[in-house]
């Protein structure tokens, strides 16, 4: 009985497919935020803000998102993640970031550069109560900007 030879090149293509497709779910499993001195970095899956805190005008804790119509993005069980747009802000086009892990939680809503929206949170509770406050103190710490034009 003769064996079939398998060419390795499709083992390896079958390999490198694998990797590529773990490699998305672990990016689309959770938000990736990283923290500094002058910034927020938020990574979920293909979306990815940098957020300075001195552009931060406010931080909120809220139960709900508004309803919004998804432009990019999916839901899957309890994670939201894409860019949104208000029903009742449809003519402006701005768009709306929501990076959810658990929708039953509380979400954060952070409002920059005077009307950008983003929300998101955190899987654990706890987690995301201690990133609501960290979020508020970098806000709160900030000296007030007043322009003034002479």
């Amino acid at each position: 009985m003769a064996t079939k030879k398998r060419h390795k090149f499709w083992n390896v293509v079958v390999v490198i497919t694998v990797i590529i497709c773990t490699l998305a779910l672990m990016a689309h499993y959770k938000n990736w935020i990283r923290t500094n001195a002058s910034n927020i970095q938020i990574l979920s899956g293909f979306y990815y803000n940098k957020i300075k805190f001195s552009e931060l005008d406010s931080v909120l804790m809220v139960e709900k998102i508004p309803p919004m119509e998804r432009l990019n993005g999916f839901s899957a069980l309890e994670r939201e993640k894409g860019i949104f747009r208000e029903f009742k802000d449809s003519l402006t086009d701005k768009k709306v970031y929501v990076y959810v892990d658990h929708f039953p939680n509380p979400k954060i809503k952070l409002v920059y550069k005077d009307s950008l929206r983003l929300y998101m949170n955190l899987r654990d509770s706890l987690e995301n109560e201690k990133m609501y406050h960290f979020l508020k103190n970098k806000r709160d710490s900030l000296p007030l900007q007043f322009s003034s034009k002479k």
